[in-house]
């Protein structure tokens, strides 16, 4: 019998934590609000006192916290879970926290002989509930290995993201991307609204074009990342564009800040000589100023 323990008991943790036990393994679960451990108590699982109590005499310790001070406290804090894991045990971290601090956590367990997972989460609670979690894993491959019959209790997509620190790195970019383009969508909409455009008129044009697409499922695979940045559309273009836009959401009082920082972009690219470029090469410009 596989032994697993789970600290966090949260919208996501509580969940996953569940479905585990559905899957058939012994967990046991903690989280400081003792509400939280009667729920995952009255659906099969075993109550945890404390972080030391969750962590002992298991095979596997999940996490899934909000912040990187939580999933530190809880491992090496006061009945921290370094008191009681076991040599050749793997902490697997599901939280999404800053990936430099996952480094040090990692190594601190390293050195008690305990390994190291970082698994963090995609898609939402519903899909957790569902055991639909898509999970970014940063691990070498037999660990990953290791750990995939938990996995697939608990996501339809498991990515290798590459070794030990990548998923929590994969996760801040996922993350990035995914906030900016909220307030990008939130944008679009206001300055629609603002100019009497009805929603659902712009939901059906943007949703049939890269702006509701995506570039990196449309404009990206075709062009830039295949090294051909011939012009389908030109940065000057999209620049000039660009400036009409924010030109009219000045007119009608709109904040949009997104607009007049990617501004910026397309005029830095322009000063590096690629006005006629296609707009994908906006990302070559930004490669650049880094010094790749």
């Amino acid at each position: 019998m596989i032994n697993i323990g789970f600290i966090g008991l949260g919208t996501m943790g509580g969940p996953m934590a569940a479905n585990l036990v559905k899957g058939g393994y012994s967990v046991k679960g903690f989280d400081i609000e003792p509400q939280l451990i009667d729920t995952f108590v009255n659906l099969g699982g075993k109550k945890a006192n404390n972080c030391a109590e969750a962590a002992s005499e298991v095979d596997f310790l999940f996490t899934m916290l909000p912040m990187h001070d939580h999933v530190n406290s809880a491992i090496f804090g006061e009945d921290g879970a370094i008191e009681t894991l076991k040599k050749g045990a793997t902490v697997i971290d599901m939280s999404t926290i800053n990936p430099i601090e996952s480094d040090k956590i990692r190594d601190l367990l390293k050195k008690k002989d305990i390994k190291m997972i970082d698994a963090p989460i995609g898609r939402t609670s519903k899909e957790a509930k569902e055991g639909k979690s898509l999970l970014m894993v940063g691990a070498d491959k037999e660990d990953i290995d290791l750990v995939t019959p938990l996995f697939e209790v608990l996501g339809d997509t498991i990515v290798d993201c590459g070794g030990p620190g990548t998923g929590a790195r994969m996760k801040i970019i996922n993350n990035y991307m995914t906030t900016i383009l909220n307030v990008l969508s939130a944008e679009a909409l206001t300055l629609a609204t603002s100019m009497g455009i009805r929603t659902e008129v712009c939901l059906n044009v943007l949703n049939q074009t890269p702006a509701g697409k995506g570039h990196l499922s449309t404009t990206y695979p075709v062009k830039v990342l295949k090294g051909d940045i011939s012009p389908a559309f030109m940065i000057d273009l999209a620049l000039k564009d660009l400036r009409i836009g924010n030109a009219l959401a000045k007119e009608l009082n709109i904040p949009l800040a997104l607009g007049e920082t990617a501004k910026n972009a397309y005029i830095t690219a322009q000063d590096q000589g690629r006005g006629k470029q296609d707009w994908t090469a906006i990302y070559e410009s930004l490669l650049q100023q880094v010094g790749e």
